[in-house]
């Protein structure tokens, strides 16, 4: 199957000067997760039972993951990884309030090969359109989508600013379960329409969360008659 990225051209946020420069937003596919993959498996590997397929998935994972927290660099062709710490370390003492292990994606060769073979398709322009550009962590100041809970995060885009008198606008980290926890307003910290900062609440599990921003701002004199949302993937840790 040939692999094809679409996107939509929207103004960019941070060159102002030039009304001509644009930036080409992904069109979402949508979102996998290990089962969804592991479904793709099955259907493509019909001698194999699904269980067993999700065996060596998950053996896989736990390998890799235990190399990486035991000093190995682990390439797989699809990425290369290798763990470091962040933080100053006072007193020779590591400190867990301060002090973060990381571990490091890059792009593999095998995954290169296939981006370089990869299509793009242009969809044609969105006005006024909702966008992230990044998100940064202010304890850690990583911009890979990863949150520590009762720190600041800073989401870069446009249109972000949030707006609106209808009970959906706000902020929302929601779990794999669906559960919805709405930003109380001093959580929102900065708001505005590039840039938007937030307090990320404390006392929730840690891992995989969507953050959804839902507005009714709009870059024009009125605001929109219903709001829009745009999620964001993050990981708490």
């Amino acid at each position: 199957m040939s692999n094809v990225l679409k996107g939509w051209l929207a103004d960019n946020a941070v060159t102002v000067d030039n009304k001509e420069d644009k930036i080409l937003l992904l069109e979402s596919a949508g979102n996998l997760t290990e089962m969804d993959i592991l479904e793709r498996m099955s259907k493509e590997i019909t001698g194999l039972k699904e269980e067993t397929l999700y065996h060596a998935m998950s053996l896989y994972n736990r390998i890799v993951m235990e190399s990486l927290l035991n000093g190995y660099t682990v390439n797989t062709g699809l990425f290369y990884a290798s763990p470091s710490f962040q933080g100053v370390i006072d007193g020779g003492v590591w400190n867990k309030e301060k002090n973060t292990i990381k571990v490091n994606f890059q792009q593999g060769k095998t995954l290169r090969e296939e981006i370089a073979k990869t299509k793009v398709e242009i969809l044609g322009e969105k006005a006024d359109i909702m966008y992230v550009l990044e998100v940064e962590d202010k304890k850690t100041g990583l911009k890979d989508g990863t949150v520590s809970p009762g720190f600041g995060v800073i989401i870069r885009g446009r249109n972000l600013k949030i707006a609106g008198s209808d009970e959906k606008v706000g902020v929302y980290l929601i779990n794999d379960q669906s559960s919805e926890e709405k930003l109380p307003d001093y959580q929102i910290i900065h708001n505005k329409p590039s840039e938007l900062t937030i307090q990320i609440p404390t006392g929730l599990l840690l891992g995989a969360y969507t953050l959804r921003i839902t507005t009714q701002f709009s870059a024009g004199k009125n605001s929109l008659k219903t709001p829009r949302s745009l999620d964001i993937q993050v990981n708490l840790a």
